[in-house]
């Protein structure tokens, strides 16, 4: 086969590799291509630690011979790798056991409508320029003061590329896409003091990226701030998750409103659609039809439209994220969601993140998370943090090595505000994030 690089040659090897999966004894098959280049480079005291160029192609096949499934994958396009590839995946699916909720989407969920959503931007980047561009990141953190003696390192990345699903429904969707990233990483030293922290800026679109200086001076603002930390006071005390470190608190919910742990009974929201989870004056909404967002897609990964969905109003639970074989094992209506949740958004009912630091009195700003202590069948939290204390709607001091913890359902439900510093880099939409009351431990 001859490179692969229009579109419509995309289209033609997915619907060859669906005649192949039948000819092969396939009753259904779907296909996903992706096609993606790329260029990184990383800057660390000056020098270019690493310069690279990518160019990946994956194709996956997965099988259907009746209720038996079998997958492959290959970055092999050729005639021999194709083949290969669905003969592997037919051999599987005939060694495997029947699964009654096995099987493509249903057909009359596929997408029909495609809107432009402006997802693809590329960069016509050299290496010297994003090389220049790295450098400067570095330099004006180093620059900023003389105690930031070191960078962990600046970096640029792009890509962009193609990805095409099909499936013997006669689906065929693509999607088109391109991020851009600028990072760089700061390390302070005050006497034995050491600390560090970075700030990036990713976007689809390079024009929407700040300057390198502006990260750079970010990320030296933010360790500098860090140096002279000390244990926080024990206690139960407010805590306010700044929106950054929020996307990952809002990210436990998703998890557990995903049809995998469902269907498995593993999570602690098992079973509570209808529930009041968050306070009445909160909602989240999925909204998949944003332009240029990060999380914005047309169809999921099996093909089904995508729809604006709000998952909770008015503080209680409306559905969950079900994918078909999800939603077979549930007995439930699939939802469009294989793959995950598309642009969640929050209701904000508050400021930025400095009048609600005001608003919070006392208490701790969390702005880095650590470990992985949150167990998805019960809800308990705990995990390690540093940030800032605050008192009196002031920040007090920098604090590390401290510990959060709580119970996911009370840490919802305990909700007092939603910030209007909505961060944006990401599938999680969310603005800072004030909980009522945490146990905060050193």
């Amino acid at each position: 086969m001859t490179e692969l690089t229009e579109i419509d040659t995309l289209e033609r090897l997915a619907q060859q590799v669906l005649d192949r999966a039948r000819s092969a004894g396939a009753t259904a098959a779907e296909t996903s291509l992706s096609d993606s280049h790329g260029l990184s480079v990383r800057a660390r005291n000056g020098d270019v630690e690493s310069l690279e160029f990518q160019r990946d192609r994956d194709l996956h096949l997965s099988v259907y011979i009746g209720q038996c499934s079998g997958s492959a994958s290959t970055s092999d396009w050729s005639e021999a790798g194709v083949t290969a590839a669905v003969n592997a995946a037919c051999d599987i699916a005939r060694a495997t056991g029947e699964d009654p909720c096995n099987g493509l989407a249903d057909a009359e969920h596929m997408a029909t409508e495609f809107p432009e959503l402006e997802l693809h931007h590329p960069w016509d980047l050299t290496p010297e320029q994003a090389i220049d561009l790295a450098r400067r990141c570095e330099a004006a953190a180093l620059g900023l003061d003389p105690r930031i003696r070191q960078s962990e390192d600046a970096s640029v990345d792009t890509r962009g590329g193609e990805e095409l699903y099909a499936n013997t429904h006669g689906f065929m969707g693509l999607r088109r896409g391109s991020q851009h990233t600028i990072a760089c990483g700061a390390i302070a030293v005050d006497g034995d003091d050491m600390q560090r922290d970075y700030d990036y800026a990713h976007t689809r679109v390079p024009g929407e990226l700040p300057e390198p200086e502006a990260i750079g001076e970010a990320a030296a603002r933010q360790a500098l701030a860090r140096l002279g930390a000390t244990r926080p006071r024990t206690g139960r005390v407010p805590v306010l998750f700044r929106a950054d470190v929020a996307r990952g608190l809002l990210g436990h919910f998703v998890g557990a409103i995903s049809g995998g742990a469902l269907y498995r009974r593993s999570s602690f929201l098992l079973d509570a659609i209808g529930e009041s989870v968050f306070p009445d004056w909160m909602s989240l909404h999925q909204r998949p039809f944003i332009k240029r967002a990060l999380g914005s897609a047309a169809f999921d990964q099996e093909g089904m439209a995508t729809a604006d969905r709000d998952l909770v109003v008015d503080g209680v639970l409306q559905g969950y994220l079900l994918g078909s074989y999800a939603a077979r094992r549930l007995g439930m209506a699939p939802t469009g969601n294989a793959g995950g949740v598309f642009n969640l958004e929050p209701t904000a009912n508050a400021g930025d993140l400095d009048a609600m630091i005001r608003d919070m009195g006392t208490g701790l700003l969390v702005t880095e998370l650590m470990g992985q202590g949150v167990n998805t069948v019960t809800g308990d939290y705990s995990r390690g943090a540093s940030g800032f204390w605050v008192e009196n709607g002031e920040i007090a001091g920098p604090v590390d090595e401290a510990t959060v913890a709580g119970n996911l359902r009370d840490i919802y439900r305990g909700i007092v505000a939603v910030g209007s510093d909505t961060d944006l880099r990401g599938s999680i939409r969310s603005g800072s994030i004030l909980i009522d009351g945490m146990t905060v431990a050193a």
